[in-house]
């Protein structure tokens, strides 16, 4: 430590320190070394156990850890950069990792220390601060640019197609040249959680919240006017704005208050809170308690195999005529939040049990029809996990075991909130499906050199993967290899359209039906919706395209000219009409206490029932011959 003490004195901004302030924030420091992979720290430390790091080599990532579960990296540090200023500022309102990108070395000051002489040395803090300050007016842009791309609501755009003026609630407003000491009274006085700050004429210039606060604080600065501290765009709508963007910024932002304008000017805002007069916050107020669940029997509750709300919600939808396919990606989206939880139970329960927190970054997928966010209420679990290169550390093996015991917690969590354990081994609990990127390179290369008949099922799975909970980055590292490798592979395609050719669609070329039994029993999922699936994939797969939902795959296809617009248009009708049929079933089945499936008797079906079954069958029909012409032809579509 000596050697850095002297060297330290020379560096900016530590040059602006007494003798005596330079003594005592050296006094206890440490020099810390950290393997590439490894965490600096983790988010799930406690806030007063937190320190301040400066890093004299090597190369680290700031992680924020999303409330939805989704990870973003903010920002890189290099040497030279102080690490755990902004996790103190934000003062427990968003959570941050720093993990190692490489060999890096850094040294740990104590926090109580470092903060004592910010408070003591204004020009050391002001400078401090100021890097700070400007990260974070950043932050705002770089995090709404990111999860713009992440963005995963789309389900619910038919749901809350209705306007912000119907959800505006009165805004509480200040003048930007307004003191800190007089914001922090109105905030009291009004008990807001934020202030929307405004010019001579009622036009927005910011927001001013608790973060703003804090930096304000930290600088002992109380007279300052607020507007030094705010945001240079702030988020806002417009009052005949579609609701749908509002509620998509809080879903990431949920203690965010969006100003609502007219003609420039302020009339109104919102918040979360704005939305429990929606006639649909059931499905906000479900979402809301799976957040707030403590225990796996509350999150068993609210599982939509076992929920009556939600199934009653469901069953709305489709009376409303609403798309099954966007009903089905509402499914989906909830599944995720129940997934998220789980995972964070099971994160809780290895640190009770002396585990500790996970040892490197990880990324837990899920696939199939979740992947495709295409779930009805009858579905197993397809799920792996992809962790971060660790075989290089020393603690491999501890790594292995870590990961071994959490992933079995999360599969029977899963199992009891009723996703049936899958009867193939598809789980993240299993070794196939649990690995670093680097062994998932190497297995999906192995796979596509070695594919057989039996494997083909099992990798037509995998290839819709999606990442739920975790480093992003890893899954995005995985899809684009995956993408690469598969659109070149013409021997896999081929054996991907002699799997799907498997199951026929039971509709002979004029219309009759077929079903085993004398109630004529049809299996929806293997006899008609996964040949529109599988042949969709095929075509995505050949053309490059890395979407995986089936519809998003079909637009996408239609645009890049690889589909016809009636061939599209018809496809997503057949799909929502044979979707409509599987989740009306599954709702029947749970009310007569059965066990879900995906059968259907063609018998119980209406007139017009049996004429709309029958022209969706006949399309899928349509998209396997195509299929199948092409494979007799020994050439890929």
């Amino acid at each position: 430590m000596e050697k850095y003490v002297e060297v330290f004195k020379q560096q900016y901004p530590f040059t602006m320190l007494t003798e005596s302030q330079y003594d005592r924030v050296f006094t206890d420091a440490t020099v810390k070394s950290y393997k590439k992979n490894q965490f600096i720290f983790h988010e799930d430390e406690k806030e007063e156990e937190s320190d301040i790091y400066f890093v004299l080599n090597g190369l680290a990532k700031n992680i924020l850890h999303r409330s939805n579960g989704k990870q973003l990296s903010i920002r890189y540090y290099y040497p030279g950069d102080l690490v755990g200023i902004m996790i103190m500022l934000t003062s427990g309102e968003m959570k941050f990792s720093v993990q190692a990108l490489e060999e890096t070395k850094a040294i740990r000051f104590k926090r109580e220390r470092f903060v004592e002489i910010m408070s003591e040395n204004q020009a050391f803090s002001n400078i401090v601060l100021e890097g700070i300050s400007n990260l974070m007016k950043s932050l705002y842009h770089e995090v709404k640019y990111k999860t713009s791309e992440l963005d995963d609501s789309s389900y619910d755009r038919d749901l809350f197609k209705q306007r912000v003026v119907s959800y505006s609630e009165t805004p509480t407003t200040i003048h930007h040249n307004a003191s800190v000491t007089e914001a922090v009274k109105k905030m009291k006085d009004e008990k807001a959680g934020g202030l929307i700050v405004c010019g001579d004429d009622q036009e927005l210039i910011g927001v001013f919240n608790y973060q703003d606060l804090i930096l304000a604080y930290l600088q002992q600065d109380f007279n300052g006017r607020i507007e030094e501290y705010l945001n240079e765009e702030p988020y806002a709508v417009n009052d005949q704005d579609f609701i749908y963007d509002a509620l998509s910024y809080l879903k990431h932002n949920p203690a965010a208050i969006i100003p609502v304008l007219h003609k420039q000017q302020v009339v109104g805002l919102l918040r979360q809170t704005s939305f429990l007069k929606m006639q649909n916050s059931i499905y906000f107020d479900l979402r809301y308690q799976i957040g707030k669940a403590n225990s796996l029997e509350e999150l068993t509750s609210l599982s939509p195999r076992y929920n009556r709300a939600f199934q009653q919600f469901v069953a709305q939808l489709l009376d409303d005529n609403m798309f099954a396919y966007d009903i089905c990606e509402l499914i989906s989206s909830y599944n995720d939040e129940l997934h998220k939880q789980i995972l964070h139970l099971a994160e809780e329960d290895m640190v009770e049990e002396g585990y500790g927190t996970p040892p490197i970054n990880y990324c837990f997928i899920v696939m199939g029809s979740e992947g495709r966010k295409e779930q009805a209420f009858s579905t197993d679990q397809d799920n792996g996990m992809i962790l971060d290169d660790y075989e290089h550390l020393e603690n491999k093996d501890e790594i292995d075991t870590f990961f071994k015991i959490f992933t079995e917690k999360v599969n029977y969590m899963l199992e009891t909130c009723g996703f049936p354990l899958c009867s193939g081994g598809i789980m993240a609990k299993e070794q196939k499906w649990r690995k670093s990127l680097q062994q998932w390179h190497t297995s999906i290369q192995e796979w596509l050199d070695k594919m057989d008949a039996e494997e083909i099922r099992d990798f037509t799975i995998f290839m819709d993967f999606r990442p739920i909970v975790g480093d992003f980055s890893l899954a995005y590292d995985l899809r684009e290899f995956v993408t690469q490798k598969i659109k070149r592979s013409l021997t896999l395609q081929q054996l991907l359209m002699k799997d799907t050719l498997r199951f026929r669609v039971p509709v002979q070329p004029f219309g009759r039906i077929h079903g085993t039994g004398r109630s004529k029993v049809l299996n929806l999922k293997k006899g008609a919706i996964m040949q529109i699936v599988n042949a969709v994939r095929i075509y995505t797969i050949k053309y490059g395209i890395d979407d995986v939902n089936t519809i998003k795959r079909l637009d996408t296809l239609r645009k890049h000219e690889r589909f016809h617009p009636r061939d599209t248009e018809n496809a997503k009708l057949a799909l929502h009409r044979l979707l409509s049929f599987r989740l009306k079933r599954n709702l029947q089945q749970i009310q007569l206490q059965e066990t879900l499936n995906n059968d259907i008797s063609v018998m119980s079906l209406s007139k017009e029932e049996k004429k709309i079954l029958r022209e969706s069958l006949l399309i899928a029909k349509r998209l396997q011959q195509v299929l199948e012409l092409s494979y007799n032809r020994n050439r890929v579509v």
